[in-house]
């Protein structure tokens, strides 16, 4: 177990999409790794999803998604209705052992996705209403502007030697690896 005293739960979240909003686009797939702040992994969700009732593909998005084919054949399969997903979602963030912190890059875009969805077929968010952007705690640590501050300005080190494979729940590992070593070189976390 875990030598640093914590009382949160990082939980690197990805996700896939049809659109660059949801409602009138789909979260087709979600994945979370739950971390503990030593890089720990305690647990991982993993899910695709149904599209939504009268949403579409948005054409930009799409596009892209005929370049990745794979990705998209990956993200297709055992698709479960989004009503059943963000259940089960929301049941299993709340049985980690300590408070949740939703974690992603960008966060802006995969919270309000996972916020939107949670609210509409949930009612509540077990995360409240924040989420953690990497690249904001990166521009903080390295002293950098915001659009300087990129993963090729990032030192090495803080990368684990993982692919990013446009797979929701491999990346949401890929960047919780990537956010631990970032804490643990920017936090105390002893008493």
């Amino acid at each position: 177990m875990s030598n640093i005293i914590s009382n949160e739960i990082y939980i690197s979240t990805d996700i896939e999409t049809d659109g660059p909003i949801p409602g009138p686009h789909s979260m087709l797939s979600l994945g979370s790794a739950a971390y503990l702040p030593d890089k720990t992994l305690l647990s991982t969700f993993s899910a695709n999803l149904q599209t939504l009732p009268d949403a579409s593909g948005h054409p930009t998005t799409m596009k892209w998604w005929n370049k990745n084919p794979q990705a998209w054949h990956k993200c297709r399969q055992d698709l479960q209705e989004p009503e059943v997903v963000m259940v089960n979602y929301s049941t299993w963030v709340k049985s980690l052992p300590s408070m949740p912190v939703f974690v992603a890059y960008p966060a802006c875009f995969d919270f309000l996705f996972v916020y939107w969805y949670l609210i509409r077929f949930v009612g509540a968010s077990p995360f409240s209403f924040s989420a953690l952007d990497i690249k904001s705690y990166a521009m903080s640590m390295l002293k950098l502007e915001y659009r300087k501050c990129t993963k090729d300005r990032m030192p090495k080190r803080w990368f684990d030697e993982m692919p990013h494979s446009h797979s929701a729940l491999n990346d949401a590992i890929e960047q919780g690896a990537l956010f631990c070593n970032m804490l643990t070189e920017n936090m105390d976390f002893r008493d």
